[in-house]
C-alpha cells in the first residue's frame, strides 16, 4: 500500500488538523484501498469554524464589501475552477470513483454557476411599497441571513458546494462547509482555490467529519442561521430537528426515485439513450438517477430488448481510464444495498435481463453491473427504493392515466422524464407529475439558470436559478414619515 495523503481543514484561514488529532481514512472505490488521511472534527472544531464565520460575517473586510466586490472574487473563483477543472477531477475521480472524464468536465462547468451568481451579486434589490398612509414612505431591502451551513454529499459535491456557496456568498452571507465522510478531498481541494481567489479568512470555513458530532454541532450551532443540507431523507430528519436549537432556516434536497415514462409515438434512439444516461451515467449515483422506467405496452418489448443489448456492451473499469463508461460504486455500503435489493426482487417475481452481480473481470474496487429488472408488479419493493446504484426498474403500461398514477405512487418527487412526440401530451403529463424537475425527450441536464429541488420526501426549497441568491437573504421593512409635523398624539385614533 502506497503512503497516504495527508489532509487538513480550513478553518478561519488556517489549515488545521483535529484538535484530538483523530482521523478516519478515505478508501478509493477502484481499489478498495485507503488512499487518504482526512481530520475528523470534535465539537470545538466545529465551534471555532462557525465563530470565524460569524465574525468574519460581523467585522472586517467581507462585512464592509461591496456587491460588486463580492461579485469579483466569486468570478475568480469560478476562473480557477475552470484552471483547475483537471487535478479537481482527477481528486474526485480517485474518492469517489465516478468517471474522471466526468469530474474533469463538472468541475470546469461548474466555473460557469459562480460566474453566474457573481454577476447577480450587486443586483439584489428591494422594493418602494405604494404604502396606505399619508405622509408614509415605506421600503424594503434585502440583508444577508449570517452564517450559513452547508452540507454536502460525496456525489456531485463541486457541483453541490457551487449551488450552495455561490448564491450565499454573493448575498454576503459567510459559510461553514461540512464535506461528506465518504469522500472529502476534492472539497478539500477546492478549499485551495478560496484562498487563492482572495476571499478574506473565515468566509468559507471547510470541516470534515462524522454526523456525531461533526453534523450535529455545525446544524445546532446558535450563530448558523441557515441550513442547506442535500443527502438522504433519515439525515434530514435529524437535521430538521437540530434546527429547533437554533431557529436556522432549512433547505432540504434529498434525492429521489424518479420515473421515466416512454410513450409509443416516442422517438426510440432518444429514449433508450436517455434511460442510459439517467441510471447508468455516473454508475446510478445520481439524486436525479431515473432508475424506474414506464414503457407504453407496444414498444415495451422492442425497448427492452435494444436497452439491454446497450447496457451489455457497457465497458466497465477504471474510473480514471477514457475507454471506461462506467466506474465503481462508492461505497461497499452501496453495493451490499443493490445486491439485496436485487436479491428481493427476483424472489418477488422480477426479471433480471441483465446485470444483478459484480463483474467477473474486476476482482477489486467495488464494481456493480448495470442492472435490468422487469418489475411485474408496481408494488415491489425495488421500485420505491432509492439504492444510489446502476439498478433500473422496467414496469410496463397501457394508459396515460394508468402511468401517471404510477408514477407518482411514491415517496419521492425530484424528478422525472418524459419521452414523446405529441407536445400536447407532454405537457399534459408534465403538468401531473408530482416532481420538482421535468425533462422532456432529455435526461440530466442543468443550468446556473434553472431552479433545482423536489416535492415529498425528496425535500424542500430551491437551488440554483437567479431566485436562490434572495433565499440567503431576509427582508427588512423601512419606514419613513416624510411630514413636516410632529407626529400624532398616540392616545387619539383617527
Amino acid at each position: 500500500m502506497s503512503e497516504l495523503t495527508n489532509y487538513q481543514m480550513l478553518v478561519d484561514g488556517d489549515w488545521v488538523d483535529a484538535g484530538d488529532g483523530a482521523t478516519f481514512e478515505s478508501i478509493n472505490p477502484t481499489t478498495g484501498e485507503a488512499w487518504a488521511r482526512i481530520p475528523a472534527a470534535t465539537e470545538q472544531d466545529v465551534d471555532r469554524a462557525v465563530r470565524a464565520a460569524h465574525r468574519a460575517f460581523s467585522e472586517g473586510p467581507w462585512a464592509n464589501m461591496l456587491p460588486s466586490q463580492r461579485g469579483k472574487l466569486l468570478r475568480n473563483l469560478g476562473d480557477l475552477l475552470a484552471d483547475k477543472s483537471e487535478d479537481l477531477g482527477r481528486t474526485e475521480c480517485v474518492d469517489t470513483g465516478k468517471m474522471f472524464k466526468e469530474t474533469r468536465w463538472q468541475a470546469k462547468y461548474i466555473a460557469e454557476f459562480f460566474h453566474f451568481y457573481a454577476g447577480l451579486a450587486d443586483k439584489v434589490t428591494g422594493d418602494t411599497l405604494p404604502i396606505d398612509k399619508p405622509d408614509m414612505m415605506a421600503m424594503t431591502t434585502r440583508e444577508p441571513l449570517g452564517v450559513i451551513a452547508a452540507v454536502v454529499p460525496w456525489n456531485s459535491q463541486l457541483f453541490l458546494v457551487a449551488v450552495k456557496i455561490g448564491p450565499a456568498l454573493a448575498a454576503g452571507n459567510t459559510v461553514v462547509l461540512k464535506a461528506s465522510e465518504h469522500a472529502s478531498a476534492a472539497m478539500l481541494e477546492f478549499g485551495r482555490l478560496i484562498e487563492e481567489a482572495g476571499f478574506p479568512p473565515g468566509v468559507v470555513n471547510i470541516v470534515c467529519g462524522f454526523g456525531e458530532p461533526c453534523g450535529r454541532t455545525l446544524t445546532t450551532h446558535p450563530l448558523v442561521a441557515r441550513i442547506s443540507f442535500t443527502g438522504g431523507p433519515e439525515t434530514a430528519r435529524h437535521i430538521v430537528r437540530n434546527s429547533a436549537e437554533n431557529f436556522a432556516e432549512v433547505s432540504l434536497e434529498l434525492g429521489g426515485k424518479s420515473p421515466v415514462v416512454v410513450f409509443e409515438d416516442a422517438n426510440l434512439e432518444s429514449a433508450v439513450n436517455g434511460s442510459m444516461a439517467s441510471i447508468f451515467g455516473a454508475s446510478g449515483q445520481s439524486c436525479v438517477a431515473g432508475s424506474r422506467i414506464y414503457l407504453h405496452e407496444k414498444i415495451h418489448d422492442k425497448f427492452l430488448a435494444d436497452l439491454t443489448s446497450r447496457a451489455q456492451k457497457i465497458v466497465i473499469g477504471d474510473p480514471l481510464a477514457e475507454e471506461t463508461q462506467m466506474g465503481p460504486l462508492c461505497t461497499l455500503g452501496q453495493l451490499n444495498a443493490c445486491e439485496t435489493q436485487v436479491a428481493k426482487a427476483i424472489e418477488q417475481g422480477g426479471t433480471v435481463h441483465h446485470g444483478g452481480r459484480q463483474p467477473a473481470h474486476l476482482n477489486a474496487g467495488w464494481f456493480y453491473e448495470p442492472t435490468i429488472v422487469e418489475c411485474p408488479d408496481q408494488k415491489m419493493e425495488i421500485v420505491d427504493s432509492e439504492m444510489f446504484g446502476p439498478v433500473l426498474s422496467v414496469l410496463r403500461f397501457k394508459e396515460e392515466d394508468e402511468v401517471i398514477a404510477k408514477a407518482n405512487d411514491t415517496k419521492y418527487g425530484l424528478a422525472s422524464g418524459i419521452f414523446t412526440a405529441d407536445i400536447g401530451r407532454a405537457l399534459r403529463v408534465q403538468k401531473q407529475i408530482r416532481a420538482g424537475i421535468v425533462w422532456i425527450n432529455t435526461y440530466r441536464v442543468v443550468s446556473p439558470i434553472a431552479e433545482f429541488g423536489g416535492f415529498k420526501d425528496s425535500g424542500y426549497g430551491r437551488e440554483s436559478g437567479a431566485q436562490a441568491i434572495y433565499d440567503y437573504t431576509r427582508p427588512k421593512t423601512i419606514w419613513i414619515n416624510t411630514s413636516p409635523e410632529p407626529m400624532g398624539n398616540p392616545f387619539v385614533m383617527r
